[in-house]
């Protein structure tokens, strides 16, 4: 990725239960690659963090509530989607039922991911390290 910016301030930002907030999010997403200079991968990053937000607004997002995208750079991206829904969300493979399918898809792009504990709610994240 770049070695230039060793660990830039974490970047966060609370998206509303709105159809508009998916697209938003990759556009912070691509602004805050562009200006920690990570080219490597940012494709993939954009389209975890597309279906990451698509999860939260889709299952974990109740009503009159949002989520917050959170980015971090150190020895490579971190992304991570904080929402207050119930559950946790797992990847399928097709023809396992409805759903599942976009972490199926994190689950082969990213690195790493998986979920945390949050009150009320989750993070669901993936990490996309330095090559």
């Amino acid at each position: 990725m770049n070695a230039e910016i060793p660990h830039p301030s974490p970047r966060e930002r609370f998206y509303r239960r709105e159809r508009q907030s998916v697209p938003a999010a990759r556009a912070f997403t691509r602004e805050a690659l562009v200006d920690w200079g990570v080219r490597e991968r940012a494709y993939d990053i954009v389209l975890c963090v597309s279906e990451l937000a698509t999860n939260a607004l889709a299952h974990g997002v109740p009503p009159g509530r949002g989520f917050l995208l959170r980015l971090s750079y150190g020895d490579g991206v971190r992304v991570e989607v904080h929402d207050s829904g119930d559950g946790v969300p797992n990847a399928r493979e097709p023809g396992e039922g409805e759903g599942g399918r976009g972490l199926l898809l994190v689950s082969e792009l990213a690195d790493k991911w998986g979920v945390g504990e949050r009150d009320p709610g989750k993070i669901v994240w993936c990490e996309f390290a330095d090559r």
